[in-house]
């Protein structure tokens, strides 16, 4: 191990620790907090989920938190600076919330398609990613904020995610999955990085030597390895560069590894190091007396609501437009909007990085805004939910203060009330906080509920556990609810649900109450706990629905419809079984393009699914999780206020069976072989000679572009930079963007290579006849492959200039001389 070099006056705090002291400071005082010290000068640290908003210590709707776009659409931009910014705008938000660390960016690869959590991730390729994560991580520390990236490392997909051993050659390892953390690593210099709950080749991340080489011995990492949560398993961890066990405060390490140390068993030495590092990290966020954070720069801190809302339309992707789009909202008279998803959008995939914003701007929201509330009809078309919806803020009203929402009282075995709180949301998480669950033997939920229509609802609730629903002192439906599958964060955070059908009259009041059962409760969550208390989407009569929507398509000047994802879909915890989209989604865009052939379709999905009827509507535009700006940014696009400035980050299949690198199940044994190598996302499309329904970097704007030009060295050295030049221009009518793109290719290889790979791209915008120059640079590592050690194949290497990885106009050639590191 390397020695760490660190301020001396932090080393000379760690001889005043005992043994028993520095220990406890290498395990959590609880979910979200390190141990405080006061003796030298210590407090605690504040950790929290990101990375497409900051939660804070507690998941509650009375402390809202902004919702930027997911990382997909961060990523869609292909532009550093909006990353940058989103680290900024992390970091504002994160002092807002008295949070030292963000637990993000998340930059695992999309190696496949089916990963359920890519919503959260970049891209399917290495360098984009690393550019992305490394600009995040930047923009985050500037203001005195540590960054994670995570989840540190080849933690591709979710399927048996605690238990999965993930197979990986050396070149993948190194080339792809390393990669992808290096740069946040080398240049920005992460102050931490999460390890993962996989095991790489045999040992978990944990308990891997990747902990040590590459990322402290070779990259010069400096800061705190913490644990994904419960990843940490035994006292063999402690042995290996794992620093901060998360959470707090039971582990396997505490007691044990003191009795370890003193038994000789694991160096002392080893613990200084890990306290070292803890103490480091506490002096750069502040948390260290005699040390102060870095003060947030004024620059940094913009209109976080305008950001989400430029950043949603940087990375919304147009990959179709037969010249419908823009629309011109005076001379359009009607426009139908039609989907689940234009209603009740999703702004960010599930799981842990779910926040809860104080506002969502929706499409139809977004649209009734711009072309005025009179002219916009909507239909539903097809259901998307799955399971229940929460209740709607302004229809339910706490029975004890009179005001929006509802009273939660936590009651022991006697039925005398523990604890008791006033929320304005049904859809509840305890994750941290005061709230005595473990403590309690029952928690009930009590509001009344004032339905806007006549009819019939489907009551219920989604948790884990027994409950029960009272409709005006009435039991009307008891259910022990019990979670699917082994992932505890799955069955947190997206259980099963139960419900009954409940007759209502629109303007009638329901007194609510809903119980749940909560004694006896065991493991790492017995002190967490989350409930949806709701309806059910009634889809009684799907035809109707569809039908329904047509006539409406018919009848309007221009349809805008939105289909999407839902929860149970695109979510931490489990990976996709398909691609397609989820209910009658694919039908209803038929019957309706059918209906009107001005039908412009969203896409409301954290990464891909199957299009197949791309090829009747008019325009196609994919919008990702946009965050709670959704509605404004879309509008903006679809009105040509805003470019649409996205280029895809990974490559979108026509069908399923096409896709090249799709299985994300572990074998009989626990294992997952990445077996395909080097060769994932559009690098295996290639070698399968396959053509997709859209391929990498591809995107549409409004404008017109030529590639004129490009300049460059004939000849490079190894551990070089080589300058490139690219001389383009807007040759259309209006200002735009562009994304200029440059992969390499070596078909004369001596080692297997892709038949091309990215190295260098750049966002550049032009006014309309406007001629411009991208600079480029091109690190020649990026040419080397992996053979214990970054060797270097001399000869030519031809580097082909585009916008997309198979549109690419432009040719130069740079010969590269002989060498290795």
């Amino acid at each position: 191990m390397e020695t760490l070099i660190v301020d001396q006056r932090i080393e000379a705090l760690v001889p005043q620790l005992t043994l028993e002291e520095k220990v406890q400071l290498l395990t959590g005082r609880d979910f979200w907090t390190t141990w405080p010290m006061e003796k030298i000068g210590l407090r605690r640290m504040v950790v929290s989920d990101g990375p497409s908003g900051v939660r804070g210590e507690v998941w509650d709707e009375r402390q809202p938190s902004m919702n930027f776009p997911s990382a997909t659409a961060i990523s869609s931009s292909w532009d550093p600076a909006i990353a940058d910014r989103l680290g900024a705008a992390s970091a504002v938000e994160a002092r807002r919330k008295g949070v030292d660390v963000v637990l993000g960016p998340t930059i695992n690869l999309h190696r496949s398609p089916l990963g359920g959590r890519h919503f959260e991730a970049f891209s399917e390729d290495p360098v984009l990613t690393a550019e992305l994560a490394a600009a995040y991580v930047s923009g985050a520390q500037r203001n005195g904020v540590g960054a994670t990236p995570k989840h540190y490392v080849a933690n591709d997909s979710e399927t048996d995610r605690f238990t999965v051993d993930v197979k990986v050659g050396d070149r993948p390892l190194r080339e792809l999955y390393l990669l992808a953390f290096e740069k946040a690593i080398v240049e920005s210099k992460a102050w931490a990085v999460m390890s993962a709950y996989n095991s790489i080749n045999g040992a978990t991340a944990t308990e891997n030597e990747l902990l040590e080489t590459p990322l402290n011995s070779e990259w010069g990492f400096d800061g705190v390895v913490i644990s994904d949560w419960t990843a940490v398993r035994s006292i063999n961890s402690a042995r290996h560069s794992q620093d901060l066990v998360m959470p707090g405060p039971e582990g396997p390490w505490g007691e044990a590894l003191v009795a370890a140390v003193k038994a000789g068993e694991v160096e002392e030495a080893s613990i200084d190091r890990k306290v070292l590092r803890i103490l480091q990290l506490a002096a750069r966020v502040g948390a260290l007396e005699g040390f102060d954070a870095v003060g947030l720069q004024e620059a940094d801190r913009e209109d976080p609501i305008a950001f989400a809302r430029e950043a949603s339309a940087a990375g919304t992707v147009m990959v179709k437009n037969d010249g419908v789009l823009p629309l011109d909202p005076a001379a359009v008279k009607t426009v139908a909007v039609i989907g689940h998803n234009a209603r009740y959008a999703r702004t960010q995939g599930g799981g842990s990085a779910t926040v809860v914003p104080e506002k969502i701007v929706t499409p139809l929201e977004g649209v009734r805004d711009v072309f005025g509330a009179d002219k916009v009809t909507y239909s539903v078309g097809a259901v998307v939910q799955e399971g229940i919806s929460e209740l709607p803020l302004e229809q339910i009203t706490n029975p004890v203060t009179g005001a929006p929402g509802l009273r939660v009282r936590f009651v022991d075995a006697n039925g005398e009330e523990l604890f008791a709180e006033d929320r304005r949301a049904t859809a509840l998480v305890w994750f941290g906080g005061d709230a005595p669950i473990i403590a309690s033997s029952m928690v009930q939920f009590e509001t009344v509920y004032t339905p806007e229509e006549t009819g019939s609802i489907r009551l219920g609730f989604s948790t884990a556990g027994n409950g029960r629903i009272f409709v005006n002192g009435e039991l009307r439906h008891e259910a022990n609810i019990v979670p699917e599958g082994t992932d505890l964060g799955a069955a947190f955070l997206a259980p099963p649900s139960a419900s009954v059908n409940v007759p209502v009259a629109a303007g009638v009041p329901l007194r609510l109450r809903v119980e749940l059962d909560t004694a006896d409760r065991t493991g790492s969550l017995a002190n967490a706990l989350s409930i949806t208390i709701g309806t059910e989407a009634d889809d009684s009569n799907p035809e109707a629905l569809i039908t329904e929507a047509a006539e409406a398509a018919r009848a309007a000047d221009v349809v805008v419809v939105v289909v999407g994802t839902n929860s149970r879909v695109e979510s931490e915890g489990y990976d996709r079984t398909t691609l397609e989209l989820p209910g009658l989604q694919d039908r209803l865009v038929h019957a309706v393009a059918a209906a009107n052939p001005r039908t412009v379709v969203i896409v409301n999905s954290g990464s891909p699914v199957l299009l197949p009827w791309r090829s009747e509507v008019a325009a196609t535009l994919i919008g990702y999780f946009g965050g709670q700006e959704f509605g404004h940014a879309l509008t903006d696009i679809l009105t040509g206020a805003t470019e649409p400035g996205g280029r895809l980050p990974t490559t979108w299949p026509a069908t399923q069976e096409d896709v090249p690198v799709i299985n994300v199940t572990p074998d009989a044994d626990g294992k997952l072989t990445y077996d395909e190598g080097i060769h994932i996302g559009y690098r295996a499309w290639l070698k399968a000679g396959t053509t997709p329904a859209y391929e990498f970097g591809y995107g549409l704007g409004y404008t017109d572009w030529t590639l004129d030009a490009v300049e460059g060295p004939a000849n490079a050295a190894p551990d070089a930079v080589v300058p490139l030049s690219v001389r383009l221009t807007n040759t259309g009518k209006r200002a735009g963007k562009n994304v200029v793109q440059v992969y390499a290719e070596k078909p004369d290889s001596s080692v297997d290579r892709p038949v091309r790979w990215l190295v260098a791209s750049i966002p550049v915008w032009a006014e309309p006849g406007e001629t411009v120059t991208a600079d480029l640079e091109l690190p020649t590592r990026l040419l080397a492959y992996w053979d214990n050690g970054w060797t270097y194949e001399p000869g030519e290497y031809t580097l082909r200039i585009g916008t997309s990885v198979t549109d690419l106009p432009l040719t130069t050639r740079v010969g590269l001389g002989q060498g290795d590191r």
